[in-house]
């Protein structure tokens, strides 16, 4: 059993900055990727971005791209997902979510356990 915790979600204006984080507790083992998935209602979950274990590869949505940048700090078990130039379109309960597979997945089937979600707010 692995729990993921998120922190950082908030009111921005349009143009501005948030911080989301992450924190893995419990069976993480020893190898493992990390990702975040956002949802807004009436739409479809979506895959935000995601990063492997040694922090050497990186995937982000186009729509993000330029914008967000995701990190780890593995000795703390925890996921950074750093938004800048937010738009209304990027409001959306935001979580992350593990996968026991190191490499860093787009495809949401493949996680493992996932968080509780930050709700991001973007006002225009």
């Amino acid at each position: 059993q692995v729990q993921l915790v998120e922190s950082g979600g908030g009111l921005v204006q349009a143009g501005g900055s948030l911080r989301l984080s992450c924190a893995a507790s419990g069976r993480t083992f020893s190898t493992y990727a990390m990702g975040w998935f956002r949802q807004a209602p009436g739409k479809e979950r979506e895959f935000v971005a995601a990063i492997s274990w040694s922090g050497g590869s990186r995937n982000y949505a186009d729509s993000v791209k330029g914008r967000f940048t995701i990190s780890r700090d593995n000795a703390a078990n925890t996921v950074y997902l750093q938004m800048n130039s937010l738009k209304p379109e990027d409001t959306a309960v935001y979580r992350c979510a593990f996968d026991y597979n190191p490499n860093g997945s787009s495809r949401e089937a493949e996680y493992d356990y996932w968080g509780q979600g930050t709700q991001v707010t973007v006002s225009s």
